[in-house]
């Protein structure tokens, strides 16, 4: 089987929605716990592709994608522009769920109509990732490839410091996050920060 690399294009957007659903479950498969399959990728992965491909790659097996990186360089202006570009026709086409509703699918819908957040111990962090990796492409140093890819292009626009979350049950990415050289910036109910400077002290 042979990885490589590649930027993202048009073509790969269901293949981020695919791979997002099946590590959506604490890096497990998420499809169970779903009814419509592309919530995950609709807040998670798809309107980083769409809003700022420049900071999305595919790592692919002998051609099929089977991981990404992507985030932005700006979260605050990220966040912005997907509540002027992102979310509108998503929230007409997915009406907020009743208030009652504790399925999977109602938590991705309150947050879809919540918008994107920044917490405030990450401020000093403007770049922001997500990766994920099929179960085929694990251990074997692809995840820090990717993150080295994606921490090039940061570097290439002058950014200095970049976070991301992780959901407090997955040890698997909380182990490899901190292998690659993520330092924890605080945790919280349900998840932690994790943040990276480079050109400075952490």
């Amino acid at each position: 089987m042979v990885f490589a690399i590649r930027p993202f294009a048009a073509g790969d957007l269901p293949a981020l929605y695919h791979i997002c659903l099946l590590t959506g479950d604490a890096g497990g498969d998420a499809t169970p716990l779903y009814r419509d399959p592309d919530l995950m990728g609709n807040y998670y992965a798809a309107p980083y592709a769409v809003l700022e491909p420049e900071l999305c790659f595919l790592l692919t097996a002998d051609g099929e994608p089977c991981g990404y990186v992507l985030g932005t360089g700006d979260t605050a202006a990220f966040n912005e522009r997907a509540e002027r570009s992102w979310f509108p026709a998503l929230r007409a086409r997915l009406p907020h769920p009743e208030e009652n509703d504790t399925s999977a699918d109602a938590g991705i819908l309150r947050l879809i109509h919540a918008g994107y957040s920044i917490h405030p111990d990450v401020r000093d962090y403007p770049a922001h990732l997500h990766i994920d990796l099929l179960p085929s492409a694990q251990r074997k140093g692809l995840g820090r490839k990717l993150i080295a890819c994606f921490l090039a292009a940061l570097r290439a626009r002058g950014v200095s410091a970049v976070h991301l979350g992780v959901g407090e049950r997955n040890a698997g990415a909380i182990a490899f996050y901190e292998k690659v050289g993520f330092h924890l910036i605080g945790a919280y109910p349900g998840w932690r920060a994790y943040g990276m400077r480079w050109g400075g002290a952490a």
